[in-house]
């Protein structure tokens, strides 16, 4: 599945906390485009602080496009994404107003430049029977089994991430073959399909320490900010979907409105997790081997201009 983006697609890219927010707004201006989001996190209603989504100020002054899409409770995919990215494209085009693309879903970008992988269709009895088998093994132990059975699967999946471990042993059981070998075949051909798309892709990269240095502020700004406020709103309203759950911190914050978690402990699992997200970022964008990559604007006055100028530049160029 292709999401037909436009003639040129430009985007601005890169792990968490390095502000591409900032830049982007900047360079919006500069192009006359409007803002499309590439985050898997910004589509859900309500969920702001957690996911540093723009506030209301910034949208009417850099209009943002496939944010706020769906509510917290309702599934919400990559293929509901390259719809929302359709329609938003369809009215971009019909006003003459070109896409940046912005944003840090590694998935969802690898989604727009090279279509969505399909695989075989879900066999839900076979999915609850793998569930089970993590219920009893733990999902290390099903990583495991599928590490013996399905290794290059294996060593791109995180042992924790049980949904994608039970969906390659779910993929094998079903088909025969392994989940690594139909993601080749996609590659392959989403390649040859793909290689005549012009695009332009920038990133944003930060030295390790001083990226932790911002994740650290960004985290206790965002929780004084009424990041656990806001998850508790969710929580006895609408709820939270098993997709919107997985945002980044929302858990922790829920656990901490619980008790379970002192506030200390809150402030040091959320810095822990999100250094750990921003290096799983880093390696799914350096799987792309067309991203420019630029120094993000550090602290001193006009750091953000130099870097707005430099994206600028680049874009123009190429």
């Amino acid at each position: 599945m292709s999401p037909d983006p436009p003639e040129l697609l430009q985007a601005l890219v890169g792990p968490t906390a390095t502000g591409k927010t900032a830049v982007a707004i900047g360079l919006a201006e500069r192009l006359g485009a409007e803002i499309v989001s590439v985050d898997s996190m910004q589509v859900y209603r309500g969920m702001d602080v957690g996911t540093a989504k723009p506030d209301r100020a910034t949208l009417l002054h850099a209009p943002h496009h496939v944010i706020d899409c769906a509510e917290p409770n309702e599934r919400y995919d990559a293929r509901c994404y390259l719809e929302d990215v359709r329609t938003a494209l369809a009215d971009l085009s019909a006003r003459g107003v070109p896409a940046l693309f912005v944003g840090g879903t590694g998935f969802y970008l690898k989604a727009l430049t090279h279509g969505l992988f399909e695989g075989p269709p879900a066999d839900l009895d076979l999915r609850r029977a793998f569930v089970a088998r993590a219920r009893e093994v733990g999902s290390d132990g099903l990583h495991a089994e599928l590490v013996r059975v399905d290794p290059e699967s294996a060593r791109r999946i995180h042992p924790n991430d049980e949904r994608r471990v039970v969906r390659a042993h779910e993929v094998l059981e079903q088909t025969g073959r392994r989940l690594s070998e139909w993601q080749r075949e996609w590659r392959d051909a989403a390649a040859l399909e793909s290689a005549g798309r012009p695009r332009h892709l920038l990133g944003l990269e930060l030295d390790v320490a001083a990226l932790d240095e911002r994740i650290e502020r960004r985290a206790r700004d965002m929780l004084g900010a009424g990041w656990v406020e806001e998850a508790v709103l969710i929580a006895e309203g609408v709820g939270f979907g098993p997709t919107a759950i997985q945002a980044l911190g929302y858990r922790e914050v829920l656990a901490h409105a619980a008790g379970e978690l002192t506030r200390p402990e809150l402030e040091e699992t959320i810095r822990l997790r999100t250094r750990q997200f921003a290096r799983r970022q880093r390696t799914w964008f350096r799987k792309f081997q067309d991203i420019t990559w630029i120094a993000a604007p550090g602290e001193a006055a006009g750091e953000l201009e130099r870097a707005v100028d430099e994206a600028a530049r680049l874009l123009r160029r190429s």
